[in-house]
């Protein structure tokens, strides 16, 4: 008699990449320009522009790294090695190393290194876990799911309290988060290294073009990708002003790291609910409550003002509880399409993480410079107007681009009604 597979096959690995990758992504957008500013001077705007310069390379480089994602199945264990190591020399060098030219020079320099490395492990870690989920049965997009965005929010977590944490032993706290990370980066490569399989390519590595044709061609490929555009635009402004917002606008320095915390592990311990929500009401529904949700929490933060720390903690608590779903159901729901499509995952996840990050690029873009010329000056006595400006920015522009990825959402339709009740 044929032994049966376990039914709960470990997927521990899956979290921990997940964690390495997401710790080298939002934090640091939240941390990066901060470090900048106070150690080196140098302004908010050439940040904001330089860092929607280097997102608007993705336009190019994103959808290149998915299709080299697909021409290099067969390597892509020596690839993630290579990749990982980019991504950790360049975090030593963003952080730990004091900048041999130009601050604003080099923070360009070993943020573009940083990112390729990120874009490039995002896109194939995806791409292997359409794969995977086909090994774990009819839900096994939610349950992967579930594992790797539970670690990529607590990879996320540690991420962002680590240099507060750190500040309370070393007068050098980002130096000690260099080191980490490329500590991470090792075990996280070294547990993965049997994960990395590779299924018959259904497109010649030379059709780049072919590549990405099947999901452009498909409808709800298409619409799932522009949802994600504008759901991911929220998140983006928020990360982009939160350490101004807690500093200038509710006058809480030092509790920019439990807040991140707290936020973060509210995101890490609603994951596997929305994962269970997603099998029994359906992923669409899920995601539409977690929106609203979001949307209910999140409009209070205009009205807050100085010492407004404890409502915050709790705006913050629900909040993170909505992202839970976001970053679960979302991608998912598009790696469940492409499932069913059968052909260029590689790519087409280089698609998800370039419109992903293009609302970065277009909030350090716009926002930085739009605070500047608002009159706000972080770390200073900000005027009236100012400060109202930096409320509408981090609390009302997010919600308004929330309820139109609600809208979007409702119309679409995601062919899950049949197996939601089965």
């Amino acid at each position: 008699m044929t032994k049966a597979a376990p039914l709960w096959p470990p997927l521990w690995p899956w979290s921990l990449f997940a964690a390495m990758i997401a710790a080298a992504g939002l934090p640091i957008y939240i941390h990066a320009p901060k470090f900048y500013v106070d150690t080196y001077g140098t302004s908010l705007t050439a940040l904001g522009l330089t860092l929607a310069a280097l997102r608007l390379i993705d336009v190019v480089q994103d959808p290149l790294l998915g299709w080299l994602a697909e021409a290099g199945r067969k390597r892509r264990a020596a690839l993630v090695w290579g990749a990982a190591m980019v991504m950790a020399l360049a975090m030593i060098g963003l952080f730990a190393i004091a900048p041999p030219i130009a601050p604003l020079a080099w923070f360009a320099i070993t943020l573009a290194l940083l990112f390729s490395g990120f874009s490039f492990l995002t896109i194939v870690f995806y791409a292997q876990g359409v794969e995977k989920a086909a090994l774990l049965g009819p839900t096994g997009h939610f349950r992967l799911a579930g594992w790797r965005e539970t670690g990529s929010l607590l990879g996320v977590s540690l991420a962002a309290v680590a240099p507060v944490v750190l500040g309370s032993f070393t007068d050098r706290p980002f130096t000690g988060f260099a080191a980490g990370f490329a500590l991470l980066a090792l075990v996280a490569v070294v547990t993965m290294r049997r994960e990395w399989t590779a299924a018959p390519a259904t497109q010649t590595p030379a059709d780049a073009v072919g590549l990405f044709r099947p999901i452009l061609a498909d409808p709800l490929s298409r619409r799932l990708l522009l949802i994600a555009l504008l759901n991911a635009a929220p998140v983006a402004v928020t990360s982009t002003l939160f350490l101004f917002f807690v500093e200038s606008r509710l006058g809480a320095p030092g509790l920019e790291g439990p807040l991140l915390l707290l936020f973060f592990l509210s995101a890490a311990a609603s994951a596997p609910f929305w994962s269970r929500s997603a099998a029994r009401f359906g992923a669409k529904r899920s995601l539409l409550a977690a929106m609203a949700l979001a949307i209910a929490a999140f409009l209070w933060a205009v009205a807050l003002r100085e010492g407004d720390a404890l409502p915050f903690a709790v705006i913050c608590a629900a909040s993170g509880a909505a992202l839970g779903a976001d970053l679960t159901l979302l991608p998912a729901l598009f790696a469940r399409r492409l499932s069913a499509l059968g052909k260029g995952e590689g790519a087409a996840f280089g698609l998800w993480s370039f419109m992903s990050k293009l609302s970065l690029a277009l909030a350090a873009a716009t926002l930085l410079p739009a605070l500047s010329a608002a009159g706000f000056t972080p770390g200073t006595d900000n005027p009236p107007d100012a400060l109202l400006a930096l409320s509408l920015l981090y609390a009302a522009l997010p919600c308004a681009l929330k309820l139109i990825a609600m809208a979007l959402l409702v119309t679409t339709e995601t062919a899950e009604t049949a197996e939601t009740h089965a």
